[in-house]
């Protein structure tokens, strides 16, 4: 038997947060949650479930997920954001494996079938991943821990990992405000902490590419005005980074 230390982020989250809590509380020994300066219901929804949250500024998301192990009880964490809500097939999955009376070996991670949802529609691809995806979301912290990737960080460290069946859905984009804000400050955060060659023509091939792989070539044009959505974000997050590493550059 194990006990579990849910790690939640959440900033402006109220919109999805109940639905993400209420299963949480079905496997979790301790509950997590680092804000990172909410200003709408999120504290209060908290609140609402016991929960007080911890206050920590936002850098990268990697970062602020290992922030929130660092405060856990427990070494064996389960890390979650608060847009990604556990169906009923994951919650026994991990119950079952909370309560198996073997010893889990420290090196051993699962990862969540996670299915991406874009304007509340379920897709099949979202620039730059395929749906579903399969994060690392259990482990033990003893062994692993984020890295620190500006945009899609991931769990690293010498771990083995299992797939825990199920449908998390991961609810995402539920604006097409927010799905650009966050192209905007994705691509910013790219080109502030990782090497991006400064290129307009580099910029409009990788736009071109994106645009016939994550709109044509993917299907998504079969989904009406939600695949036209994912497509313009693939192929203008694909100019973008190229195109603000140059305009960074020419400015200097």
């Amino acid at each position: 038997m194990i006990k579990i230390t849910v790690c939640l982020l959440t900033y402006n989250s109220a919109r999805t947060l109940e639905a993400v809590l209420a299963p949480v509380f079905q496997f979790a020994d301790q509950v997590i949650v680092l804000d990172s300066g909410s200003n709408d219901e999120t504290l209060s929804v908290c609140r609402q479930y016991g929960i007080e949250p911890r206050y920590c500024p936002y850098e990268m998301h990697g970062k602020q997920m290992n922030n929130a192990i660092a405060l856990a009880e427990h070494d064996w964490v389960f890390c979650l954001d608060s847009d990604e809500i556990l169906d009923e097939a994951t919650i026994t999955y991990l119950r079952r494996l909370k309560d198996s009376p073997a010893p889990l070996p420290p090196e051993q991670a699962w990862c969540i079938s996670r299915y991406w949802y874009v304007l509340g529609e379920q897709v099949q691809t979202i620039y730059p991943v395929s749906s579903p995806d399969y994060p690392v979301r259990l482990f033990n912290r003893t062994v692993a821990r984020f890295n620190d990737r500006p945009v899609d960080d991931e769990v690293t460290g010498p771990v083995l990992t299992q797939i825990i069946p199920g449908h998390v859905r991961h609810d995402t984009f539920y604006s097409l405000h927010e799905m650009f804000s966050k192209m905007n400050a994705y691509t910013t955060r790219l080109v502030r902490f990782r090497k991006i060659r400064p290129s307009l023509l580099r910029g409009v091939i990788s736009a071109i590419g994106a645009f016939f792989k994550w709109y044509l070539m993917s299907g998504a044009w079969r989904q009406g005005k939600v695949g036209a959505a994912t497509g313009l974000y693939a192929t203008l997050y694909s100019f973008l980074k190229y195109f603000k590493a140059w305009y960074q550059q020419t400015d200097k």
